[in-house]
C-alpha cells in the first residue's frame, strides 16, 4: 500500500492483514482522487479542506488527503490494531499535527457536542454494515458539514443501500468489487 500523489507520493503505509479491516486498493483510491480533483459535479477543493474519514483503519485514505494539501483530517476507528497502525503510519510521515486520531465508536464520536463542520466525508464500512445509513443520518442531523462539502462512500458492487430523503448521489462508479459513491447531504 503506497501513498499515490502529492508530498508523499510513493511512499509505502503500513496495514494490517486481518478480516476486520480491508484496506482500500491504491487503483480504487485513484480513481477516488481523480473524480474529486477533475470532477465539475463534485466543485470541490481538496486543499484546505477539513476530511472526515470514518472506519478509517490505517489511514489510508485521509493520509492520501494529507498528502494533497488538505488542511486536517479527522480519523475515526474502532479496531486498537488499526489504530496503532494508522497512529505508526502518521508519525513515519511526520504528519501528526494535520491529523486527529479518535479510538471509539462512531455514534459515540458524533454525539459529542461541538463539532467542527467538514468539507468531505468518507465512509468505508464493511460491506456486511448496514447501520452505517444511521451514522449518516446522525451527520446530517448534527448539520457538521460545510455547504459546499462532499460525501464520498465505498461499498460492495452488488450493495443497494437505500439512500432516500438522505443524500443526493452524484456520481456512482464500479470498479471490481467496489462502489464509489459520491454525494451532497440533502436539505
Amino acid at each position: 500500500m503506497r501513498v499515490i500523489s502529492g508530498k508523499f507520493k510513493g511512499k509505502s503505509i503500513s496495514f494490517l492483514k486481518s478480516k476486520i479491516t480491508r484496506p482500500l486498493k491504491d487503483s480504487v483510491k485513484e480513481n477516488i482522487f481523480n473524480i474529486i480533483t477533475h470532477s465539475n459535479l463534485l466543485n470541490i477543493n481538496l486543499k484546505k479542506s477539513n476530511i472526515l474519514d470514518l472506519y478509517s483503519g490505517v489511514g489510508s485514505f485521509g493520509i492520501e488527503c494529507i498528502s494533497r494539501d488538505a488542511n486536517k483530517v479527522v480519523f475515526v476507528e474502532r479496531d486498537n490494531s488499526a489504530v496503532e497502525t494508522l497512529n505508526k503510519n502518521l508519525f513515519n510521515l511526520s504528519i501528526k499535527n494535520k491529523a486527529t486520531v479518535i479510538n471509539e465508536e462512531i455514534v459515540s464520536f458524533l454525539n459529542k457536542k461541538q463539532l467542527k463542520k467538514f468539507d468531505i466525508f468518507f465512509l468505508d464500512p464493511p460491506f456486511a454494515d448496514k447501520y452505517f445509513l444511521e451514522k449518516l443520518k446522525l451527520i446530517k442531523q448534527k448539520k457538521i458539514y460545510k455547504s459546499n462539502h462532499v460525501l464520498i462512500i465505498h461499498r460492495e458492487n452488488k450493495s443497494s443501500d437505500n439512500f432516500k430523503n438522505l443524500i443526493n448521489p452524484l456520481i456512482v462508479k464500479k470498479y471490481g468489487r467496489s462502489k464509489i459513491i459520491f454525494g451532497k447531504f440533502l436539505d
